[in-house]
């Protein structure tokens, strides 16, 4: 009850009034059943404009330090992201990661419709980066379909760092089923598993327009921080060897 309230009550008339968000290709949504849906992920966002521009709701698997604040703001947070449809799971070890896709595949045998993000983390700058197989294995597992989701603009609504939303318009797109009828039985087979993620991220690519890059999106944050500290740490030098330069002076 408490996601139906958020969508059309409190959050949602909000979020399309700041956001202006149009929809494309929603009919391709079942109606019914379990079904991943596989986004790109610009902005924390996307969680909230993609499920408000689709019919059923939309579960996400968020990590579990949303739910486990302490006092009054642990409580609103959990009570938050439980209305938005978030169900947390642990991702600090192997085992949790496996148990996240455990999580994953019952959540699908119910029937549910569940919101994937292949990247595992945001863009840090916007580009396409390569998908983990975790999406491929639940979606062999539970044997549903596979429907690709991107959104566009949300990185211009809630930027890296910022705390609050600019207004910006919004378009979700949403494209057909993937098959992948072909792997049948090959759930656990890393090659099999690899050519389906890869099939997920192209049709990201070609739906949002973003340019791909063959490496994984954490990986990428990592490049991006070790870039700019060796950026830094040059400069520090650079400022320290134009101040032997500066010759001393006296006035008078």
């Amino acid at each position: 009850m408490l996601y139906w309230v958020m969508k059309y009550v409190l959050l949602g008339p909000l979020i399309k009034l700041w956001c202006r968000p149009k929809v494309e290709g929603a009919h391709h949504v079942p109606e019914s059943g379990g079904a991943i849906l596989v986004s790109n992920h610009l902005a924390v966002a996307d969680s909230f404009l993609m499920p408000l521009m689709l019919p059923r709701r939309v579960t996400f698997l968020a990590k579990r330090e949303y739910f486990t604040g302490k006092g009054i703001t642990g409580a609103l947070k959990r009570t938050f992201f439980s209305g938005v449809g978030q169900v947390p799971i642990d991702r600090s070890s192997g085992a949790a990661a496996q148990a996240a896709l455990d999580t994953g595949i019952r959540l699908l045998r119910e029937g549910r419709l569940l919101g994937v993000y292949p990247e595992g983390t945001r863009s840090p700058d916007g580009r396409l980066y390569k998908g983990k197989t975790g999406v491929a294995r639940m979606a062999l597992e539970a044997d549903v379909p596979v429907i690709p989701v991107v959104t566009i603009g949300t990185e211009k609504v809630n930027p890296l760092g910022s705390k609050i939303w600019r207004p910006y318009s919004v378009r979700v797109r949403v494209g057909e089923p993937l098959d992948f009828s072909r792997y049948e039985g090959l759930a656990g087979d890393r090659f099999a598993e690899r050519s389906i993620t890869d099939e997920i991220m192209y049709s990201l690519m070609e739906l949002s327009g973003q340019e791909y890059v063959d490496i994984y999106a954490d990986r990428a944050k990592d490049d991006i921080a070790e870039r700019g500290r060796v950026i830094s740490k040059r400069e520090r030098q650079a400022a320290k060897q134009a101040e032997k330069r500066v010759p001393d002076s006296k006035a008078g």
